[in-house]
């Protein structure tokens, strides 16, 4: 069996890993392990995200701004999911603050309302109480919502 992985130099792997980061904002670690699986070597690793860094492919602030933007309004994720997801890619807490300001309270709230309407519509045929709340607070949980909210609005809903 032959090997068939093919091999970069510095300059095409730099190329492959602008237009990477040119399609989309990307993390860190998610370009680290991108270059990895090229199979480039640690001294090569860093030249290249030295060099995305300093002609701007490469920015974890916008990634994280757009990340919360993105989750928020395409998968209607809380802010504790969001916050968990960054922190699983490495991001630092002061670019995760900042990333969590792109989202408006007012948004957030409305959002949070219109998706716990949304899901006690579809437990409508549900008789038993108990687990319509269950099936209402472990909804809303699962996409990051925080608790207390999600309580709040679980005994405003189901009385």
């Amino acid at each position: 069996m032959r090997n068939t992985n093919k091999t970069y130099t510095v300059d095409e792997a730099t190329q492959k890993l602008e237009a990477y980061c040119a399609y989309q904002e990307r993390c860190h670690k998610e370009v680290h392990q991108k270059l990895k699986n090229m199979g480039m070597i640690p001294q090569a690793i860093d030249q290249i995200i030295h060099h995305l860094l300093q002609h701007n492919f490469l920015n974890e602030t916008r990634f994280a701004q757009a990340f919360a933007r993105g989750k928020f309004r395409t998968k209607k994720w809380g802010k504790q999911r969001i916050v968990r997801e960054l922190k699983f890619r490495e991001i630092s807490q002061f670019n995760i603050t900042l990333a969590l300001k792109e989202i408006s309270d007012k948004d957030y709230f409305e959002t949070f309302d219109a998706l716990s309407e949304k899901r006690i519509k579809q437990l409508e045929g549900e008789t038993n109480l108990q687990k319509k709340r269950k099936k209402l607070a472990d909804y809303l949980l699962y996409r990051g919502w925080e608790s207390h909210l999600v309580w709040e609005k679980v005994r405003e809903l189901i009385n």
